[in-house]
């Protein structure tokens, strides 16, 4: 497991965007439950963000790519609108406890 971020750091409805080992990741906290994807459009295999950490359309409910304002769906990862309507953010395995937010990264 690597530590990502103590809980305190990511507040409801936020975002935030991280690197590990290479990885580009995001978080959300969405109705508490923290969503973790690769930073990386299906459509064009670039990262999602407008500026570093922010990843969320101005509703803040939705993850817009930021070249070509794809959205997708926080909970699933699933694209809604956009070129690549129907593909999907890669989900990444992540636990939250009263000592962090961890990427959990196979043995």
């Amino acid at each position: 497991m690597i530590l990502l971020c103590r809980p305190s750091e990511l507040a409801e409805g936020q975002s935030r965007g991280f690197v590990v080992d290479g990885l580009k990741l995001l978080l959300v906290r969405r109705h508490g439950q923290i969503h973790a994807y690769e930073n990386r459009c299906p459509h064009r295999g670039i990262p999602l963000d407008w500026v570093p950490g922010q990843f969320l359309d101005h509703s803040g409910s939705l993850i817009q790519c930021a070249t070509h304002g794809a959205l997708f769906l926080i909970e699933s990862g699933e694209c809604v609108t956009g070129p690549c309507a129907g593909d999907m953010l890669q989900p990444l395995d992540c636990r939250e406890d009263a000592d962090g937010i961890w990427l959990l990264i196979d043995a």
